[in-house]
């Protein structure tokens, strides 16, 4: 089978990709910019062009004709490669048809990570915990990890660890052996335009897992009727001398999950080895660290986390989609206390209403108790000088979105090496 990745660097492309190179088919991509993802494929020889045009996509079907093109829900209905491929007559699909015809094929268990937070952190502990436990295992991640590549095909493996997102409905493709519901906050206003649609988008996700394990809390009306289902007490966390509580109840519902499994050694011992996956609350560099936080709670599990390590922070926060701050700029409250100051960044644009007028940062920060310590901000030479004084002072710099924000501190810390 002959595959065409566009937006190939991605986070939910690549590890497809990946995924795709061990079964076996033959694969090559496209993405304007270069990322840890395309890196990590080109190493293993992958042909991807920088430019999407067309032209690069039609030399590959010449060569040899193209079976699948896939392509990410971010991409525009008039996108080049997009209209190129069915002018062509290839057949056009997103990630998840393709994931699910490979498990499929593959006779695998899926085990999906689903929830409004957390998902790359549980997904990326499963993974790490079942290697360390010799357990042969094919998965999907969405982003770089240390102890692997993003995303592999076991032919050993009996079961498929996948990242499951809620965005577009993707979850919703599959039918789970055992899916492990991290949280559940009403996100995605793009793709669910109220809370009630956000929440039956759980239930129906819920309803086709075989077996579910989730938690006895906020919404917890989504799964307890469900049967199979195993609801964990949050009070009963594993509280193991790991950093973040958040990363603790992580912790505490793998395990649960490995237990289900048939696991029944204590894991401990694995999980305060964990390194961690890139950009959730990544070291970059001394006091310098780096996360993928985008919602009020995710703000505030990361601070709290942050805490714990240093009694000094300062937050560099960049909000992502000006449609999702219509819907939390309300919920921007207590949270930042932890930080002593706030860098506020402008939004960053991602799939807009373009009837949607942006939202600017003053409108942004109005219900926030610490006001007074919020700076609006943007990325230039004198924020890099506030986070350079602040770390050689032994602060603990904090930068927090899901956008250029992470990127940004990469090349500046590389400019100043």
């Amino acid at each position: 089978m002959n595959i065409y990745f566009s937006g190939i660097g991605g986070v939910g492309i690549g590890p497809l990709a990946e995924i795709a190179y061990d079964a076996g088919y033959s694969i090559a991509g496209s993405d304007l910019t270069e990322t840890l993802m395309t890196k990590e494929l080109s190493q293993k020889g992958v042909a991807i062009s920088n430019t999407q045009d067309g032209t690069f996509l039609k030399s590959r079907h010449d060569e040899k004709p193209i079976d699948w093109f896939i392509y990410t829900s971010a991409l525009p209905g008039n996108h080049p490669e997009l209209i190129l491929a069915e002018k062509l007559g290839i057949k056009t699909a997103k990630r998840d048809e393709l994931i699910a015809f490979i498990i499929k094929d593959k006779n695998l268990k899926l085990i999906a990570v689903a929830g409004t937070h957390g998902k790359t952190t549980v997904t990326g502990m499963l993974v790490w915990a079942m290697q360390q436990l010799d357990i042969p295992i094919s998965y999907s991640i969405g982003t770089t990890i240390t102890f692997g590549p993003s995303g592999k095909l076991d032919p050993l493996s009996e079961y498929f660890v996948y990242e499951c997102d809620e965005f577009d409905r993707n979850f919703l493709h599959f039918k789970p052996y055992l899916s492990l519901i991290t949280s559940v906050d009403y996100d995605h206003p793009d793709t669910y335009p109220t809370i009630y649609e956000y929440l039956d988008a759980f239930h129906q996700f819920a309803t086709g897992s075989n077996q579910i394990i989730a938690w006895n809390d906020q919404h917890n009306e989504l799964f307890r009727n469900i049967p199979d289902v195993i609801m964990l007490d949050p009070s009963k966390i594993n509280n193991l001398a790991v950093a973040g509580q958040h990363n603790r109840r992580n912790i505490t519902l793998v395990q649960a999950g490995l237990k289900q499994l048939g696991v029944t050694k204590n894991t401990d011992n694995i999980f305060t080895r964990f390194p961690g996956t890139n950009r959730r609350f990544e070291k970059l560099a001394d006091n310098l660290y780096s996360d993928y936080g985008h919602h009020p709670v995710e703000i505030a599990a990361t601070l709290q986390m942050a805490h714990e390590m240093s009694d000094d922070i300062i937050l560099i926060y960049q909000p992502h989609q000006n449609i999702r701050q219509y819907k939390i700029r309300d919920q921007y409250t207590d949270q930042f206390e932890i930080a002593e100051s706030i860098y506020w960044l402008p939004t960053y644009l991602s799939r807009e209403d373009p009837n949607l007028r942006v939202l600017q940062p003053i409108e942004l920060i109005q219900n926030i108790t610490n006001k007074e310590s919020v700076h609006i901000v943007k990325f230039d030479d004198s924020l890099w000088d506030i986070i350079q004084k602040a770390r050689d002072k032994g602060t603990l710099v904090l930068g927090m979105g899901a956008g250029t924000v992470d990127d940004w501190m990469r090349k500046k810390l590389a400019e100043t090496k």
